[in-house]
């Protein structure tokens, strides 16, 4: 059955242990520091003991990046300035290792896969390139549905399999990256639909448009909920009161199927089948934000397995992580997308979870404590 490993991954997936991150806690208070000192890094290594199940979690290390790639139909409208090819260009860039993903992806010492879920042209083979396409590019989402549920669950499934192999060959950490030339336009019209924004607020200027290329850009993905039935109040909610689980589901691949692409789709079965795992995603930008909306919307239990690499300086992005109710680490004005802001993070994960593991308590060490 086509879905069976959407489902698989559906009915493995746990939230985090609320009992391993009362001891997280607990442990972090011991160390010999000032409780609270080291700020975020703190909730981090909290947050990943409780979704590992287990305190300290595991180093989040070595960690692998898969950059899933893909074109878009509403490219036609003009909401972009880079021309299509760009995206089969930058694959071949990614796989010769000249992006800044491949710059960043050495100084974490992350490998870098790419996965063709949706290009627009075929692509010679290459070792470190995963093809899974699903076709050549989605339709033009301002028009009617960007994909098939079919088509969606291909995509989902494709990103299960990528993120099971990446574990298998033993990734304890996963980041999330991107390519397609009119993503963040599928993105804006992604997070507007499961948030409930206007158009306005989370669309951005993507690879650099400004004035009335921007407005065309904010009318487009206002035409695209309009015409797919999304515009006004948030498709799903993406939380467990948002009504019966299939019901959730049903309309999670709905909104995806309307205005989302084919990588949207991959990335959020990717963090869903790291989840499943136990294995830390860290989300990149806008796209992964947008993805993993999907993701929650799916399985709400997803969230407690993620971390925010950085805000995107897209609008959309800080909107997907205030509903996500995640705190990035990183906040640079980055807007590159290809997993560049999730590979900045990934050190910083590690030293919030190296804390739990090397950092001595006041008992061990024979540090008096401040007084209560």
């Amino acid at each position: 059955m086509l879905a069976e490993t959407l489902t698989e991954t559906l009915a493995a997936l746990r939230p985090a242990d609320p009992a391993v991150l009362a001891d997280a806690r607990a442990h972090q208070d011991r160390l010999t520091k000032p409780r609270g000192s080291l700020g975020a890094l703190e909730e981090v290594a909290v947050r990943l003991a409780g979704a590992a199940g287990v305190s300290p979690p595991p180093v989040p290390a070595p960690a692998a990046l898969a950059i899933f790639a893909a074109d878009h139909g509403v490219h036609a409208r003009g909401v972009s300035p880079w021309p299509q090819e760009v995206t089969v260009q930058m694959v071949s860039n990614f796989l010769a290792g000249g992006a800044v993903a491949n710059a960043f992806a050495a100084q974490a010492g992350a490998s870098v896969t790419v996965v063709d879920v949706g290009v627009a042209a075929d692509l010679p083979d290459h070792p470190r390139l995963v093809k899974r396409k699903i076709g050549y590019g989605t339709a033009d989402l301002s028009r009617g549905p960007a994909m098939t549920g079919e088509d969606v669950v291909r995509a989902l499934e494709a990103g299960i399999g990528v993120a099971r192999d990446l574990v298998a060959s033993g990734a304890r950490c996963l980041i999330t990256g991107d390519m397609g030339i009119a993503n963040t336009t599928a993105s804006a019209a992604l997070i507007a639909a499961f948030t409930g924004r206007d158009p306005a607020e989370v669309t951005g200027l993507g690879t650099g448009i400004t004035g009335e290329a921007h407005a065309r850009k904010i009318a487009v993905v206002r035409e695209s909920l309009q015409v797919n039935g999304l515009l006004g109040e948030p498709a799903t909610p993406g939380r467990p009161d948002g009504g019966p689980a299939p019901d959730r589901r049903a309309e999670a691949s709905r909104v995806l199927a309307a205005v989302g692409g084919f990588e949207h789709a991959a990335i959020a079965g990717f963090v869903l089948a790291g989840a499943a795992a136990r294995v830390p995603v860290i989300l990149d930008g806008v796209i992964a934000g947008a993805a993993a909306l999907a993701a929650a919307a799916l399985h709400p239990a997803v969230v407690d397995h993620c971390v925010a690499g950085h805000r995107s300086a897209e609008p959309g992005h800080a909107a997907a992580l205030d509903h996500l109710g995640l705190r990035p680490l990183v906040d640079l004005e980055l807007r590159l997308g290809e997993g560049t802001g999730g590979l900045l993070a990934h050190p910083l994960v590690c030293a919030a979870v190296r804390v739990m593991h090397e950092v001595a308590t006041f008992d061990s060490a024979g540090v008096t404590e401040k007084p209560m």
